[in-house]
């Protein structure tokens, strides 16, 4: 399916307690559900006064989360004099009203103390803010903005649910710690309020990066996973996601993937004989002689930003605990053949200079179906955090990722 370059937008306006109708519809030119700057823009002038999205409503496409018709609740950041306040119908207040598992971002509240938090930051560390925030994305993982300041280069505000993502500033601090130049510069962070503000990266995201830049990067990631991987107290306090942590979620799990996805009985068979076999693999890939460490956890390009002097890696929320396969097989749905073929060169030649005798590519194939099972594991964590309105992000991706497991094979396909 052909992704939209748009969709239709609506927009329920608040202030404080009072409704201001409904603003639009109107065609915003990017389709990505979760990227609300155009959505901001033209709420703007709409209203007439400054406007910032609270969250997703509802969402109507053939493909979720891109294009379609999509409704948001926007709230005014001063009360619109242009406009007329009035109850909303009952249908709209229930949407508009209070939901369980709603993102700390996602209300008029909670978007007005996190951009507080961090002007306050920024004013402590001397960077004191030049103009209002630009919001440039909301959705049930994370929000984010961008905040002019004093001194010319921007900040960037990131705001996550604790509940189910890493610490990303600790993360950033063991790896700076080995490799400064690999990450971004951490300006303040609020680990129990799950906010970080962060320098801005210069450059560009990746999404189709040189055989230069990925000769740059992976090396270097390989080099600080091995050396924490020698430092294991550090790394206590990472989620969990190793091998045998996966199987053991996978065996908890397993009864509601029956209840909860359109798996075939035929398919959940096979799932189960994986389960069944799943120790034999687990010893197959640790014979390869990686060793466990952190994770990025989320290493595609579109998460490295270069500037053609360097390249720095961002966006630590699904960095855990586990085997660095799992991030060496994350850029393939990105790259074409020959950039996989690369890629899967340098970092096999990396692993081999850090893990003497070691066969990271044998450890490519194995792993496989441990990196399916993973993300199908990580997309039902998002679901069972996640509002329901929120819900056709994610819906069927643990499907999607297990049935990915059943084609790969108990020993993957060849890297």
């Amino acid at each position: 399916m052909q992704r939209a370059s748009n969709r239709t937008v609506t927009v329920d306006l608040t202030y404080g307690d009072e409704h201001f109708g409904q603003l639009g519809p109107f065609e915003v030119e990017v389709g990505w559900w979760s990227s609300v700057d155009g959505v901001v823009a033209r709420a703007t002038e709409a209203a007439g006064v400054p406007v910032l999205v609270a969250r997703l409503v509802e969402g109507r496409s053939e493909d979720p989360g891109h294009g379609g018709r999509v409704r948001y609740h926007a709230e005014a950041l001063r009360r619109p004099t242009a406009l007329t306040a009035g109850a909303p119908d009952d249908g709209t207040a229930a949407l508009l009203g209070p939901a369980e598992r709603r993102a700390a971002w996602a209300t008029p509240g909670g978007l007005r103390e996190a951009l507080d938090w961090a002007e306050e930051r920024l004013a402590a560390v001397g960077r004191p803010s030049a103009g209002p925030a630009r919001q440039i994305r909301t959705w049930n993982l994370s929000g984010l903005f961008r905040l002019p300041t004093a001194t010319g280069a921007d900040a960037w505000l990131k705001t996550t649910t604790p509940a189910f993502n890493a610490h990303e500033g600790e993360v950033i601090a063991l790896l700076g710690g080995v490799d400064r130049g690999l990450v971004p510069t951490v300006l303040a962070a609020d680990p129990s309020a799950g906010r970080l503000l962060l320098d801005h990266v210069p450059g560009e995201d990746c999404w189709s990066p040189s055989a230069g830049t990925v000769a740059d990067v992976v090396p270097r990631l390989v080099a600080a996973q091995a050396a924490l991987a020698d430092r294991p107290a550090d790394l206590a306090g990472l989620r969990d996601r190793t091998p045998r942590a996966l199987a053991a979620q996978l065996a908890a799990l397993s009864d509601r993937f029956a209840e909860e996805t359109d798996l075939t009985p035929e398919e959940l068979d096979r799932l189960a004989a994986f389960a069944a076999d799943l120790p034999g693999l687990l010893d197959r890939l640790a014979d390869c002689g990686l060793p466990e460490t952190l994770l990025h956890g989320d290493f595609h390009p579109g998460n490295w930003r270069s500037d053609g002097a360097g390249t720095v890696v961002v966006d630590y929320a699904d960095s855990c605990l586990g085997h660095p396969a799992l991030d060496g097989l994350r850029p393939r749905a990105y790259l074409g053949e020959e950039a996989w073929q690369q890629h899967v060169r340098v970092w096999t030649e990396a692993w081999q200079r850090h893990a003497p005798g070691s066969d990271p590519r044998r450890a490519l194939e194995l792993a496989e179906p441990l990196y399916h099972l993973s993300y199908a594991l990580r997309y039902q964590e998002f679901l069972d955090h996640i509002e329901q309105s929120e819900r056709p992000y994610h819906e069927g991706d643990p499907a999607a990722e297990l049935r990915a497991l059943l084609a790969c094979g108990a020993a993957g396909r060849p890297a």
